[in-house]
């Protein structure tokens, strides 16, 4: 995603939040805090992990209040442990109160992922085979959610349904079968002049054999295999296409698949089973 487009859809984010939290006033703030009366809060880490949103925190802050000062101690993508200090901001307490709630929710979700993303790159120290995430994401923050992956060293699948083609079960169902979806998404992007990688799903050892026969793809998907027919599917696509594994892989068994010499493993579980990570944001 380009840097102008991330912060044009953070922006239309953060409004949609602010929108959501504060309606027509932060009463409590209004209320207690005299309007120009200016602080300093940091963020205070309070449980280990892989740290995430910092940089988007700062935007955050800066779209709220440009007057806001903003100072980071500690980088996106690094492990972190209770008591450490990930940043300063200064200004409005006004400014600092209304962005409090918005930048934790944020922060503790994206360091949730970061370091749950992280735990699964672990387990393939020493391999070649990457992580990647998935669609699975909380409707609205797939951007961060992604982001977050990244942070924990893991790889991005894709950002939605316009930057790759991935034939799933449905869509070759619905097409007719392998040959016909393959052919048609070819013809459709020979028509188009668009250059997108095309994913396709196997279900079976019998479906490798068709999406080889075939041809015309990059990527093959083996879809819910156990290890052996991962292995033997392996064995018959060579180094021909990049191969991928998913559906219900689990921290337990993502070596074992790793190991049958598959690219890639997509984990749903990044980005959906996810517990924030504690921390909080303290005046001094």
């Amino acid at each position: 995603m380009k840097p102008t487009t991330h912060n044009r859809i953070l922006e239309e984010f953060i409004a949609g939040c602010l929108r959501e939290d504060i309606g027509d006033g932060d009463h409590s703030t209004l209320a207690s805090i005299p309007g120009k009366a200016t602080g300093k809060a940091r963020l205070l880490i309070k449980q280990k992990g892989i740290l995430s949103g910092c940089k988007v925190a700062e935007e955050l802050f800066g779209i709220i209040d440009p007057g806001l000062k903003f100072e980071a101690f500690i980088d996106d993508g690094s492990r972190i442990s209770p008591g450490d200090i990930a940043f300063h901001v200064s200004g409005k307490i006004h400014s600092i109160l209304k962005s409090e709630r918005l930048a934790l929710n944020i922060m503790q979700r994206m360091s949730g992922i970061a370091t749950s993303t992280g735990m699964y790159v672990e387990k393939l120290a020493g391999l070649d085979t990457r992580i990647l995430d998935t669609r699975k994401t909380t409707p609205g923050m797939r951007f961060l959610e992604k982001e977050a992956v990244r942070a924990g060293g893991g790889m991005n699948h894709r950002m939605g349904l316009y930057d790759m083609i991935m034939l799933k079960d449905n869509h070759i169902d619905y097409a007719g079968g392998i040959e016909k979806a393959i052919r048609k998404t070819n013809d459709y992007l020979k028509k188009t002049k668009k250059n997108l990688l095309i994913e396709i799903e196997a279900r079976n050892l019998d479906d490798v054999k068709k999406i080889l026969e075939t041809g015309g793809v990059n990527r093959i998907m083996l879809d819910n295999f156990n290890l052996a027919d991962t292995r033997e599917a392996v064995r018959l696509i060579g180094k021909r296409y990049e191969t991928e594994s998913s559906g219900g892989i689990t921290l337990e068994t993502i070596r074992d698949y790793a190991e049958c010499g598959v690219d890639f493993i997509s984990v749903g579980a990044l980005t959906h089973h996810i517990n924030s990570l504690d921390m909080s944001l303290k005046a001094f």
